[in-house]
């Protein structure tokens, strides 16, 4: 196949006429897509950004400091407080009358058994000639009352 015929000098020229009117299109299209630039930023806008690592920094907990006038003393451990246990004793086995009011004139709600073990949640109340402590069982919220000191000992929380 002769090829002479169609390589002359107007195929030519019309060839390089389309390939650089091809080449003057995409560059105006490619320029109108492109983001223009404020000339008063003065540089050009990152695409990425970058985040330093984090640096170790040590967790210090801060020591309490002490107010002497805001200070209550440490509860004796061998005396009835609230929040703290305490068990029958000294009822020789008969057990302790555990009241609905502080005071030996109040009713009976249930009697305690010898060594059973409450926790104080009210208290301290003087009546009859008795200190009166609110008791509940720490197993049954049902099981709750007013019991005198005298019968009454500190164990420590189970």
């Amino acid at each position: 196949m002769d090829l002479k015929p169609y390589l002359n000098r107007s195929v030519l020229l019309g060839a390089v006429g389309f390939a650089g009117g091809f080449l003057l299109i995409a560059l105006i299209v490619i320029g109108f897509a492109s983001p223009r630039l404020s000339p008063e930023v003065g540089f050009a806008p990152a695409d990425l950004t970058v985040i330093p690592a984090p640096t170790h920094t040590p967790n210090v907990t801060p020591s309490p400091t002490l107010d002497p006038a805001l200070v209550s003393p440490t509860p004796d451990p061998t005396q009835i407080s609230v929040g703290g246990y305490v068990q029958i004793s000294g009822t020789e086995g008969e057990g302790l009358r555990i009241r609905a009011a502080p005071g030996l004139n109040s009713d009976t709600v249930f009697f305690g058994e010898e060594s059973e073990v409450f926790m104080v949640r009210d208290g301290s109340q003087t009546m009859d000639g008795y200190v009166w402590w609110y008791l509940v069982a720490p197993y049954d919220e049902t099981r709750a009352g007013w019991a005198a000191a005298d019968f009454l000992a500190v164990v420590p929380s189970p």
